[in-house]
């Protein structure tokens, strides 16, 4: 993929026309100006996750403007202020949260920012990070922990709010419970296993792979289990609660899996979905839903709180990135692409010129 460069413009990795891996191409932007309370960010480091991917396809009821350039995540240096914006100086590294919301619904006036009605994505909704320049609220702008690279600060943000939202807030995982992580290698399953650690729980992986579950095992922080035709995944998940069920079983993968987790559960367990990189609709068994007084939640993204509290974690190195790989910009497509490889383990990162 060659780059094309224009006075006055910057080139971003995004698409034209939805559709598959194809359609990626570079485009061009006009160069984004900040506004009041605004920071623009020349980014140095840009990461993936299957929401690019879903972006790409087009999501249904999801309208965005083309060219789109594609990214959530990322980090870089501070290029600008905008006016009334004061911090952070400018040349300071910082990393972005990709949630966007409007500071003045009832949600956000609780501290429920992911509950916003006008709630947006960066790369989703709005142009993402795969670019020179990115403009942001003031607010979702925050310093790099000093252990960090620009690398490892963008592999960051996404996943692991999303995890710790759905374990700490949603699933309310404490301390000697149990807790298994369904599917391994994607960056929020990567991210789950040292979010529930650090809560405290007992942790497991299920995968379909005898490769993903030694990496797993490699990692460390949890215990790995095969499942399969021969071993379906609430079989192995009974045994190895000691057929007790499990406590908190966080589930991205979808409809192969939901209903199944559903069997596994201990009483009063709870299931917690975040996403269905399988597909969206599952059939579940309410008897077992109601019988072990289980519970069925879903969860995105996180307040600006809950935020916090991943840097904070992050900056004691308490969680720590996983980085798959790392590409050029002028590779875009094959980083995308790796996104799909079934080897994948963590996140996929972008570097910029």
């Amino acid at each position: 993929m060659a780059v094309r460069a224009r006075r006055g413009r910057l080139n971003g990795l995004g698409f034209l026309e939805h559709g598959g891996l194809d359609r990626v191409q570079f485009v061009d932007l006009p160069e984004p100006v900040p506004g009041p309370g605004e920071v623009r960010v020349r980014i140095k480091a840009a990461s993936f996750n299957h929401l690019d991917l879903f972006t790409l396809e087009g999501i249904p009821g999801v309208d965005i403007s083309r060219p789109h350039v594609l990214g959530s995540d990322g980090a870089g240096v501070v290029d600008r202020l905008g006016p009334g914006s004061d911090a952070p100086t400018e040349g300071s590294r910082v990393l972005l949260n990709p949630g966007l919301w409007d500071g003045s619904c009832e949600a956000c006036r609780k501290g429920e920012e992911s509950l916003c009605r006008n709630y947006r994505i960066l790369g989703e909704h709005t142009q993402g990070t795969a670019t020179d320049l990115v403009v942001v609220p003031e607010r979702n702008v925050h310093p790099i922990p000093e252990r960090l690279t620009f690398e490892q600060a963008s592999a960051a943000p996404l996943v692991f709010q999303t995890a710790w939202r759905a374990l700490a807030t949603v699933a309310r995982l404490v301390p000697g419970e149990s807790c298994a992580i369904i599917g391994a290698g994607g960056g929020v399953s990567t991210a789950a296993v040292q979010v529930a650690r650090r809560l405290g729980a007992r942790v497991v992986v299920a995968t379909r792979s005898e490769e993903k579950a030694a990496q797993v095992r490699r990692q460390g922080g949890a215990e790995a289990l095969v499942f399969g035709p021969e071993a379906p995944l609430e079989r192995v998940l009974w045994g190895w609660s000691e057929k007790k069920g499990v406590d908190v079983i966080f589930d991205s993968v979808g409809q192969p899996t939901v209903g199944r987790s559903l069997l596994a559960t201990a009483r009063s367990g709870r299931i917690v979905v975040v996403g269905a990189t399988a597909g969206p609709k599952v059939e579940i068994d309410l008897r077992t839903l109601f019988w072990r007084q289980a519970s069925l939640r879903g969860s995105t993204m996180a307040g600006a709180a809950e935020f916090r509290a991943v840097l904070a974690e992050l900056d004691r190195g308490t969680l720590r990135p996983v980085v798959d790989s790392i590409f050029p910009f002028q590779q875009g497509r094959d980083a995308l692409a790796r996104l799909a490889d079934p080897r994948l383990f963590g996140k996929v990162v972008l570097t910029l010129p």
